[in-house]
């Protein structure tokens, strides 16, 4: 049962990322300019989904709290500050998006469009920081608790939070392929191709910081699915730049989504069946049977997940159906 509850965390956590990836990436490109009016145009775009997105994340947090009471804990004292920036980033997000329609000002506008690309890097480099402490390891005693945080200051940390920002964006920037008028998605589009090399690029960073690191070979516990999903990876970012170069923004967002998918997918697989390895003393790792809830706990939260799941998923169908299309009232060339 404890192994369904962790595939069911990685699931919710993983719909966040591919969900509030583009949040975060249209946040990103407010960044490059285009006027008043185009930043106006993304964050229209934008609007129906940035709310509902989030829920994937209190979801997550929910079966956090609940189903691994134990990892609950050590990553809010371990890992606080990744923790801490992702959240503070997801505010800044959310308020900036909220309160830039109030004034009339552009200036006052500018200011918290500003706000918003502050948000949307601190929760792109914080949820990419975190992934990667789990994946190298946390410093982890006899007595249960990680000790310190400097394991979240180490080369392969920042090359994840980095290839983490550059995967949002490149999310970011294909969504608005899909949704902007024909006219806005051309130029979106050509950002968007442009950065998939770059996205490319820090993903292979990491990987190669990754593998030449010795905490992250003495943690991982599959070598082959840890060499694997990279690989998954960038073959998802190249159909993405085939699809963009075909103009099917559809099936790019797909393969975008599924690049923002993989790292959480990574740390499970390969960490299995331990959720957090102790680089100070082995005897000190985390199994997930040991982090999960009692069974009849999970037993319990299980009449909660089981609804929950269906319903959130068709909330989001719903969200995608009624506003489909682009924001001008034409519908894009999906496939």
């Amino acid at each position: 049962m404890d192994l369904a509850w962790y595939a069911l965390l990685g699931l919710f956590f993983g719909a966040y990322l591919v969900l509030a990836g583009y949040d975060y990436g249209v946040g990103l490109l407010l960044a490059r300019g285009g006027g008043p009016a185009g930043r106006r145009a993304a964050l229209t775009a934008l609007g129906p989904f940035f709310l509902g997105n989030e829920v994937w994340l209190v979801a997550a947090v929910g079966i956090l709290f609940g189903a691994f009471p134990v990892l609950e804990g050590e990553l809010l004292s371990g890992c606080y500050p990744a923790v801490a920036g992702a959240l503070a980033g997801v505010v800044l997000v959310t308020a900036g998006v909220q309160l830039r329609s109030r004034p009339t000002d552009e200036r006052i506008r500018a200011r918290w469009d500003r706000v918003v690309v502050v948000g949307s890097v601190l929760a792109a480099l914080g949820w990419g920081v975190l992934l990667a402490a789990l994946l190298q390891g946390v410093p982890r005693a006899a007595d249960g608790h990680v000790v310190g945080v400097s394991h979240l200051a180490t080369p392969f940390a920042a090359a994840a939070g980095l290839a983490m920002v550059a995967l949002v964006a490149v999310h970011g920037a294909t969504f608005l392929t899909l949704r902007l008028p024909t006219a806005d998605a051309a130029v979106v589009g050509r950002s968007a191709r442009r950065l998939v090399p770059v996205a490319l690029t820090a993903v292979a960073l990491a990987t190669v910081v990754g593998l030449l690191s010795a905490r992250v070979r003495d943690a991982v516990q599959r070598p082959a699915v840890a060499v694997l999903l990279p690989l998954l990876l960038a073959a998802a970012l190249l159909l993405a730049r085939a699809a963009l170069d075909r103009r099917r923004p559809g099936w790019a967002l797909v393969a975008t989504g599924a690049a923002l998918a993989l790292p959480v997918a990574l740390v499970g697989a390969a960490l299995w069946p331990y959720v957090l390895v102790s680089t100070t003393d082995p005897g000190a790792s985390l199994t997930v049977a040991d982090a999960a809830a009692s069974a009849p706990t999970l037993r319990l939260l299980g009449w909660v997940a089981l609804p929950l799941l269906p319903a959130l998923l068709g909330f989001q169908a719903m969200c995608w159906w009624v506003f489909r299309g682009r924001t001008d009232g034409r519908a894009p060339v999906y496939w």
